[in-house]
């Protein structure tokens, strides 16, 4: 049998990945990247977010501090907007700058893999936004026949 190197292993795992099996790396990416903090700050760091008024509305990627996504993302918890900042720094999907400032400033921003998932992101996002109302007519219809 003949040796492989690091790169035809990788090549031949990836080939291999299927999220329709359980312990599949790519089902816990999945997993995560499904999760509706993830998505709202993927929108937010892409810069699709609602803007207040005064806000910077480019359109493109933009860092944000902490305390801006917070504010941003309203009924997100501090503790789960840490935690889902953590694992997408972690998942290389955004970057976390520490500026050594008084008071310390620390920025998010996307990477450009965070940038390649916000661009499918956005799609559902605005899918989720252009049909809210048939969904909404759609489950008044539903409930209406089962009760």
């Amino acid at each position: 049998m003949p040796t492989r190197t690091a790169a035809q292993k990788r090549a031949q795992a990836k080939g291999d990945y299927d999220a329709f099996l359980a312990k599949c790396p790519s089902r816990q990416l999945l997993d995560r990247i499904s999760d509706k903090w993830v998505a709202l700050i993927l929108a937010a760091l892409g810069s699709d977010g609602p803007h207040q008024s005064g806000d910077d509305c480019g359109g493109g990627p933009q860092s944000m501090r902490y305390s801006e996504l917070s504010r941003r993302l309203a009924g997100i918890s501090q503790k789960m907007l840490t935690q889902t900042l953590r694992s997408l720094e972690r998942d290389g999907l955004v970057t976390r700058t520490v500026t050594p400032t008084v008071p310390v400033t620390v920025t998010y921003e996307l990477t450009d893999l965070g940038l390649s998932l916000h661009h499918v992101m956005r799609g559902i996002k605005d899918w989720a936004e252009a049909h809210m109302d048939e969904v909404l007519a759609t489950r008044e219809k539903y409930d209406t026949n089962i009760a």
